[in-house]
């Protein structure tokens, strides 16, 4: 076999054997380890063939786990489809458990809320720090002043001394 795939290589490039494909449509393959025309060895690769050809088109997920992991030689063998399927359910029933316990502790915090159990979140509007110098000044400033939607502009003049030096 190594022979024939030795002339083929030679006359068709790279011999590449077809390991599967996945739900997305990407195809995997298998370069086995080769020796070139000058005696050299090429060891064995794994890739993959995407089924969108442009780059920033894939996203993450866009390769199965079990692919992925296949590909970096985590594990040997590729993914069966049966095992694809299995993890495949088993993902969508741990997504619906989730979203029963999330729905589940909603009820059970609205609850809460309505025998007074828990006590509402409070919402403080802060007009300013205590300690700043504007707090609740009502006349203008030599600093400018910025608190949310309104800004007064100081009477700043540039320093006299700092203007004389050279």
């Amino acid at each position: 076999m190594s022979k024939i795939s030795s002339l083929l290589r030679r006359t068709f490039g790279i011999v590449k054997d077809h390991v599967g494909t996945d739900h997305f449509g990407n195809k995997y393959y298998f370069i086995p380890e080769q020796r070139t025309w000058m005696g050299r060895t090429v060891r064995a690769r794994r890739m993959m063939e995407p089924s969108k050809l442009v780059e920033s088109e894939y996203t993450e997920g866009s390769i199965p786990s079990e692919w992925d992991a296949w590909i970096r030689g985590r594990r040997k063998d590729p993914p069966t489809i049966e095992e694809l399927e299995r993890n495949q359910l088993y993902r969508e029933q741990i997504k619906q458990k989730a979203r029963e316990v999330e729905e589940r502790d909603s009820t059970l915090q609205a609850q809460e809320y309505a025998e007074g159990l828990v006590a509402r979140s409070t919402q403080t509007l802060i007009e300013g720090h205590a300690s700043a110098k504007h707090f609740r000044q009502t006349k203008p400033s030599e600093d400018p002043i910025s608190t949310g939607s309104t800004f007064e502009p100081g009477s700043w003049a540039p320093n006299k001394r700092a203007t004389s030096k050279k």
